[in-house]
């Protein structure tokens, strides 16, 4: 009976899939993947994609870093989970930490590990709010923060939010990058959180005459400053974080995808006054039992490393522009980019939905955007070669060109 189980295992992984994993959508891709190497992926068949997605903006440094594969075994050969968050001195949490901090501006020097960007996002909520002993948390239309219950409650799309109610009181959705959203922010708001560049709404950056507006108008009211770099962390926009090219800094920073390197981590930064708010009235004012996991923190070590060393975040611009080179064609309507995070903009959804499909069945794995399905999306490895960008560009031009 057990060998017949196995074997059933072994054989039938697609019908297992459908059968005993929880499905997030009615049509997920369904790729049984076997092996992923700097840009590429390869299916069970022998199948190979160009990867355009990195994961959603996961695999900064490639897939299978070696540098990330070493470092993730040597630290299992020592431990793996010793105790909840923040008790134990762990060497990986401690090293990255420290790294993280010298490559911030000195008032983000403070680091909490979570599991997720999304639990980053709760645990920066809790702490505006332990901080300035006030309730009001303002975000944006159109913005994505996760699907946790607080971070939902931010997130800046009714199709996605209606059928979870009631959510979290207290909070107040503005318009991105509108100066008369700012009039909004007063001394009953606790916090603005806000991503760098609105990934999901298909790439839109904010003017930097509204950011500087908006970091003033928060040093004024007292209100703390928490900015998203969840996806745009780690070179994606082309400097190490996205916030760098507005000459700003927030009082809290989210982290998380890249962070781990491939591994599943998070964090909220922030300085060491304000993060100790939480370690007092009440203590464990906010606990994790993975969170930071030393696996998890050594692997994204290890990545952080070969990003600074390769200084990938300085080839991204480079890249960006031949992309916009080589993306020109009648079908497309805009195209946005921050660095090698790009939308391409189609005239519905189902335009989108057909280039997407091709692309795929062409072997460029692609996607489109949960505010903006009308516009695919392209956030490749920042390892991503000359020769990958022209041989995808291609596929996605034949796909135009077939419709």
């Amino acid at each position: 009976m057990l060998f017949s189980l196995r074997l059933n295992i072994v054989m039938n992984p697609r019908r297992l899939f459908f059968q005993h994993i929880a499905q997030t959508s009615d049509a997920p891709l369904a790729i049984e993947i076997k092996k992923a190497r700097g840009s590429r992926l390869w299916d069970r068949q022998g199948k190979e994609y160009l990867d355009l997605i990195a994961g959603i903006s996961v695999c900064n440094t490639g897939h299978g870093d070696p540098s990330v594969i070493r470092a993730i075994k040597k630290q299992a050969d020592h431990y793996l989970h010793a105790l909840v968050y923040g008790e134990m001195i762990e060497t990986p949490q401690v090293e990255y930490a420290r790294l993280l901090a010298e490559s911030l501006p000195p008032s983000l020097n403070t680091v909490y590990f979570t599991n997720s960007g999304a639990e980053a996002v709760e645990g920066a909520m809790k702490l505006a709010k332990r901080a300035t002993g006030r309730t009001q948390i303002i975000s944006f239309n159109k913005s994505y923060h996760g699907s946790t219950q607080g971070a939902l409650s931010l997130l800046g799309d009714e199709y996605w939010r209606n059928a979870f109610r009631p959510l979290l009181p207290g909070i107040r959705r503005l318009d991105y990058d509108s100066p008369e959203a700012l009039q909004e922010i007063d001394r009953s708001t606790a916090c603005v959180l806000m991503e760098t560049v609105q990934a999901e709404r298909g790439v839109y950056a904010p003017s930097p005459g509204w950011l500087h507006a908006l970091r003033k108008k928060c040093d004024e009211t007292g209100a703390l400053l928490i900015m998203d770099e969840i996806q745009t962390g780690f070179g994606r926009t082309g400097t190490l974080w996205g916030f760098e090219k507005y000459e700003i800094a927030p009082d809290i920073v989210l982290l998380g995808k890249a962070l781990g390197g491939g591994m599943p981590l998070g964090a909220f930064i922030a300085g060491r006054e304000l993060m100790g708010k939480l370690a007092v009235d009440p203590v464990l004012g906010h606990i994790t039992t993975f969170g930071g996991h030393p696996v998890c923190c050594a692997a994204g070590l290890a990545a952080m490393k070969t990003l600074l060393r390769k200084d990938l975040p300085a080839r991204v611009a480079k890249k960006e522009k031949l992309f916009r080179q080589l993306l020109q064609h009648p079908r497309i309507v805009a195209l946005r980019s921050a660095g090698l995070l790009i939308a391409v903009e189609f005239d519905m959804p189902a335009t989108a939905k057909k280039i997407i499909d091709h692309c795929i069945a062409h072997g460029v794995l692609t996607d489109w955007f949960l505010f903006a399905p009308h516009c695919m999306r392209i956030a490749p490895p920042l390892t991503i070669s000359a020769r990958e960008i022209r041989k995808a560009c291609a596929v996605i031009q034949a796909a135009m060109n077939s419709l």
